[in-house]
């Protein structure tokens, strides 16, 4: 996909929006980022707080940011590390698609389709309401999915190597989103959230 294409249509029918850029790098250069993340990052088993107990997660997780912020969700709480080279090309790549300014990223790491992510919504009350969160992948392609808090309607879109998705608006207010797991996918992808902590 060019660079300098526009976006697809809005993929939500109502109460927010989602839109998806496809793919914003070559084959090559999507593997050369992946390859860089896998290996640079200093990946952690996420941790979170569910029915009162602490639980470690499979899929890894880091979190870097303009300043060491801290940013809670699931009850626990990270600081930000510094941006390392290849996170501030793709954050000056994903505001410069999207018009958008990021000054964090969550970063995750799933090992294989049996990881995924259970339906939430990233509201967190360290996040700018509304705002823009830039969500590029990498490495195996995945289908994520939206659902209605209220009529329950679902929204699927398969995100493949080196693509952009953009949710923004009232999304997380009304909709929530997971990545489902599968046994189809045998191999590793790494997701990079950017994301506004409001200072």
């Amino acid at each position: 996909m060019d660079l300098f294409n526009t976006p697809k249509a809005n993929l939500l029918p109502f109460d927010g929006e989602v839109r998806y850029y496809g793919s914003i790098m070559n084959i090559k250069k999507a593997q050369y980022y992946f390859d860089q993340l896998l290996k640079n990052i200093q990946w952690e088993n996420d941790k979170a707080v569910v029915l009162g107990k602490q639980i470690v997660t499979k899929r890894k997780v880091a979190w870097c940011g303009d300043e060491p912020f801290s940013y809670t969700y699931s009850k626990t709480t990270k600081l930000a590390f510094p941006w390392t080279e290849e996170l501030l090309d793709l954050k000056k790549i994903v505001e410069k698609e999207t018009g958008e300014k990021f000054n964090s990223c969550l970063l995750n790491l799933y090992h294989d389709g049996n990881e995924g992510m259970a339906w939430h919504s990233d509201a967190e009350k360290d996040l700018k309401k509304n705002g823009a969160i830039g969500s590029l992948s990498f490495g195996a392609e995945r289908n994520f999915l939206f659902k209605h808090k209220k009529t329950k309607q679902k929204v699927s879109v398969l995100l493949e190597k080196g693509s952009l998705l953009v949710m923004k608006g009232e999304t997380q207010t009304h909709w929530l989103h997971r990545l489902p797991p599968t046994k189809k996918v045998k191999y590793p992808r790494i997701n990079l959230t950017f994301r506004t902590i409001d200072i």
